[in-house]
């Protein structure tokens, strides 16, 4: 028997769409039922390898594990990852399909429309009730033709919509009400219901306005959701996130430095890292320095290497990067970093632009050459004398004489990664190492602070639980249940 679904969609981008579907998901699963995750059209740089070797939007990785299941390419058919200037790359069931810019992909939606039912109707056959999340904003009428993402999805599939609003950013009774106002009649009507995600202060102030929205548009209300602090605990959906405010840390003694590039990848890399009592993880944009200080420099991912490559040159982060190793600090490169940190990137087939060879930092003695063949594995060893679990998920293949000196040992007897002569510039195509408390551990004592005060795993579980209690408190759940169909 096919499973029900019920959709949210959100009156716009990071309302809390990602954090609903994931609570709602664990609340479910304690129930007993099995449910699955769905978000037919992604766009985002973070994204997640799956068990079977895909490719997923790291926010439903999430979601899969707040449902316990095992992750799956089906449960995001369609994620794109921004390439500048050429557009984006298009991930299509877990695989790279090509790149296009914008109004050529509004031209493949059709098409791309069949992979999106195709992989919905996978899930609804191994579950008994499906969650569903939209992208960014269900009132963008401008994009209702052909879309996949939204109300063109929820028509195709006949599945019904919860609408979220976020008080946190102000206008929340407008944005609401104007999302009646704007959208067809017939996709109206397949709303049956709205929240309002991230309240603060005392619900009673807000029950008149709650009414003024159910008034307006005819649609229930079904939870006023007050905020939840610890989801900055959770892998975020997009960079979005990267300019939220962590709270002091008047325990860190270790200082580790970031610059962030237009397009970083993969981002989530840090989140154990900022997790850590001990760790003042400083995030730099362009205009600031990095921090002379700083005990560790990490170079994250990037999608489009020699873009972000040629930023942080422009943004002055080289000079900084040169006069911390002058000084003795260390550097590690993860992937796309990896490839920055080397004497040259190559990309002969114009795989994320002209082609053309560029000159890196040559911080280390090796080489890239980029191609269309991405790898896509989960991957286990050992670096820096610990054991760690990760995975692979780069386009590009590094040589050269400081790859004599591996950074890990992988457990299919391969090597990866690159270390200085001085051991104090590394890099790897491994994402999720710092995820792993073994490796972290091994880092922070590197470092000078000892080993990690937490378990990762165990903080991110808990945090789910917390937040399936949250929403249990203040969303009717028997009534989302019955709304479902």
């Amino acid at each position: 028997m096919a499973a029900r679904a019920l959709m949210f969609q959100g009156t716009g981008s990071d309302v809390g769409k990602t954090l609903i579907v994931a609570g709602l998901a664990r609340v479910l699963a304690d129930r007993s039922f099995k449910v699955r995750p769905f978000k037919p059209q992604n766009m985002s740089n973070n994204a997640a390898v799956t068990e079977g070797g895909g490719e997923i939007g790291r926010a439903q990785a999430l979601q899969a594990r707040a449902a316990r299941a095992a992750s799956s390419v089906h449960m995001n058919p369609i994620l794109l990852k921004p390439q500048s200037e050429i557009g984006a790359q298009i991930v299509v069931q877990g695989r790279v399909r090509g790149v296009a810019k914008a109004l050529a992909y509004q031209r493949m939606k059709p098409e791309l429309m069949r992979y999106v039912l195709d992989s919905f109707a996978r899930l609804k056959h191994e579950a008994d009730i499906v969650l569903v999340e939209g992208a960014g904003s269900a009132s963008e009428v401008n994009l209702r033709a052909n879309d996949i993402a939204n109300m063109g999805f929820a028509r195709a599939a006949n599945v019904p919509v919860v609408l979220i609003g976020d008080i946190d950013r102000g206008g929340v009774i407008a944005s609401l009400v104007g999302t009646k106002a704007v959208i067809e009649p017939g996709d109206a009507a397949l709303v049956r219901g709205f929240l309002v995600n991230k309240f603060r202060g005392d619900p009673a102030l807000f029950a008149s306005g709650m009414a003024m929205v159910a008034q307006a548009t005819g649609w229930p209300p079904l939870g006023l959701i007050p905020f939840f602090p610890d989801a900055r605990f959770l892998p975020a959906e997009d960079a979005l996130a990267l300019d939220r405010a962590w709270p002091a840390k008047l325990r860190a003694g270790i200082r580790i430095a970031v610059p962030i590039l237009p397009h970083v990848a993969n981002f989530d890399d840090l989140d154990p890292l900022e997790a850590e009592p001990a760790v003042d993880l400083i995030r730099v944009r362009s205009g600031a320095a990095l921090p002379g200080d700083a005990d560790l420099i990490i170079m994250p991912g990037s999608k489009v290497t020699i873009a972000d490559l040629a930023a942080l040159r422009q943004a002055g982060f080289d000079i900084d990067i040169r006069a911390h190793v002058r000084r003795g600090g260390v550097v590690i490169g993860l992937c796309g970093g990896y490839q920055m940190l080397g004497r040259t990137i190559t990309d002969p087939a114009g795989v994320e632009g002209p082609p053309g060879t560029t000159e890196g930092l040559g911080l280390l003695d090796v080489e890239t050459v980029l191609s269309d063949e991405k790898r896509l594995e989960p991957v286990r060893g050992e670096a820096c004398g610990s054991p760690f679990s990760g995975y692979e998920m780069h386009m590009g293949l590094t040589t050269g004489p400081d790859c004599e000196r591996p950074f890990a040992r992988l457990s299919d007897g391969l090597s990866d990664g690159a270390v200085s002569a001085d051991g104090r510039v590394m890099g790897t195509y491994i994402h999720g190492l710092f995820g792993d408390d073994r490796q972290r551990s091994a880092w922070l004592t590197r470092l000078g602070s000892g080993p990690s005060a937490i378990s990762h795993d165990a903080l991110v579980e808990s945090v789910l639980d917390r937040l399936a209690a949250h929403l249990a408190s203040h969303v009717d759940v028997d009534r989302l249940l019955s709304l479902a169909q």
